[in-house]
C-alpha cells in the first residue's frame, strides 16, 4: 500500500443508522475501517480483465463512491467495469423481517420514489441503476446474499466486485482508485491520464495527510458530532484547512502541484458537497465557498477536467443527505437552495 493510501482510516459510506453512531469517548465521529481489501493485479487472485468481469456498485450521493466512478470516466473505462446505482434515500434492507431495523443503500428503478426512513416525503431516484446480474435489491444483499460475506455489521459503498466469482473484491474508495488508475489501461480509453505522477507522490501524499482528516472527514466529523467540544474541535480544523487550501490555490493551479492528481480528486468531492449540503446539514456555517475566490474558481476547473462534472448528481447528493437520517432532519425537506452552474467559465488558467 502506498503512503497516499495508508494513513486512510476508510474511505467508504456507511449504510444505515448505525453510521450515526460511530463514536470516540468525546463524542466526535470515528469511521470504521473498510473490510475487503484485495486488489485487481496481473498473476494475482483477481486478474485484469475486460468484457465487465468487474462491477462497481456506488451511490452519486457519497463522495468516496463518487471518486470511483469519476476514476472510471476519467480513464475512460465504461466498456471495461459495468456500473450500478443505488437510490439517494436510504430503505429497509430487510424488507420482510419485521424484527430487523437496518435501514442503508437500497436498488430502485430510475423512475422509482421512496419515502424517508421514517415514511415522509417522496423522493426521486432519477438516474438510478438496478443491478442486473443477481437481482439484489440493497448493496447489503450484495455482500449477504450473494458473495456470503456474512457478520458483517455496516455495509458500505463503493464495492468493487468480481461477478464471475460472486466476490467482494474492495470497498476502500482509495485502494479502488488506485487499481483504476492503472491495471486495466491496455484497455482504457485515456491510459496516459495518471492522478498518481511519480514525480508528485510525496506532495500528493503530504496534501492528503491533512485532507482526508480535516476536510473529507471533517465536513462528517461536524455533522454527526454528539458534543459540543468535538463540533468545534472539528469545525475550527476544517476551516483553517480551507484557508490554507485558499492559501495555495492562490499561488497555484492545483493542490498538489502543477498538474490535476488524486488528491483534487479527493478534495473536489467534498467542495462540490460544501454549498449545497454541509454548509445546512453539517453545521459547517462559517463560510460558504463562494465566499473563497480561489477555492470556488477551482472547483469550477476541476468540475469541466476530464469528464468530472458527468460523475456528479446534484439530485442524488442533496436527496441523499436530506432524507436518509431522520434523527437529523425529521421530515425529509430537501432545501432548494441556489443552484450552481460549475461549467461556467474560471480564472484557473491564469496559473
Amino acid at each position: 500500500m502506498t503512503a497516499y493510501n495508508a494513513h486512510l482510516v476508510s474511505s467508504s459510506c456507511t449504510l444505515g443508522m448505525g453510521s450515526l453512531n460511530e463514536s470516540d469517548a468525546q463524542g466526535g465521529f470515528a469511521r470504521t475501517a473498510s473490510v475487503f481489501r484485495s486488489f485487481i493485479e496481473k498473476g494475482g487472485k483477481y486478474e485484469p480483465e475486460t468484457g465487465k468481469r468487474y462491477w462497481l456498485y456506488i451511490s452519486y450521493a457519497c463522495p468516496w463512491a463518487n471518486r470511483c466512478l469519476a476514476m472510471l470516466k476519467i480513464k475512460g473505462l465504461e466498456d471495461v467495469i459495468g456500473l450500478s446505482v443505488v437510490h439517494p434515500t436510504w430503505g429497509k434492507t430487510k424488507p420482510d423481517d419485521a424484527s430487523d431495523p437496518h435501514y442503508g443503500w437500497v436498488f430502485a428503478e430510475s423512475d422509482a420514489f421512496m419515502t424517508s426512513p421514517n415514511g415522509s416525503g417522496s423522493h426521486s431516484g432519477a438516474g438510478s441503476i438496478p443491478d442486473p446480474h443477481y437481482g439484489a435489491k440493497t448493496i447489503r444483499s450484495i455482500y449477504e446474499d450473494v458473495a456470503g460475506a456474512t457478520g458483517l455489521t455496516k455495509y458500505t459503498v463503493p464495492i468493487l466486485f468480481d461477478v464471475k466469482t460472486k466476490a467482494v473484491v474492495n470497498n476502500e474508495s482509495s485502494e479502488i482508485v488506485r487499481m483504476l488508475n492503472t491495471v486495466f489501461n491496455e484497455w482504457a480509453k485515456y491510459p496516459e491520464r495518471d492522478v498518481y505522477p511519480e514525480q508528485l507522490r510525496t506532495e500528493i501524499d503530504s496534501a492528503m495527510e491533512w485532507i482526508y482528516p480535516t476536510i473529507n472527514n471533517g465536513v462528517y466529523r461536524c455533522g454527526f458530532a454528539k458534543t459540543q467540544e468535538a463540533y468545534e474541535l472539528a469545525f475550527d480544523e476544517l476551516f483553517q484547512s480551507l484557508d490554507r487550501c485558499e492559501e495555495i490555490l492562490s499561488k497555484r493551479r492545483y493542490i498538489a502541484g502543477d498538474v490535476f492528481t488524486g488528491a483534487d480528486l479527493c478534495l473536489f468531492m467534498t467542495l462540490i458537497r460544501f454549498d449545497e449540503v454541509y454548509v445546512v446539514y453539517f453545521k459547517c456555517n462559517k463560510y460558504f465557498l463562494r465566499e473563497y475566490p480561489n477555492i470556488f474558481n477551482y472547483i469550477h476547473d476541476i468540475f469541466q477536467t476530464w469528464d468530472i462534472g458527468a460523475a456528479i448528481n446534484m439530485h442524488h447528493i442533496k436527496t441523499h443527505y436530506f432524507t436518509s437520517h431522520p434523527v437529523l432532519n425529521t421530515y425529509a425537506i430537501v432545501p432548494k437552495g441556489q443552484t450552481q452552474d460549475y461549467s461556467k467559465p474560471h480564472d484557473r488558467a491564469r496559473f
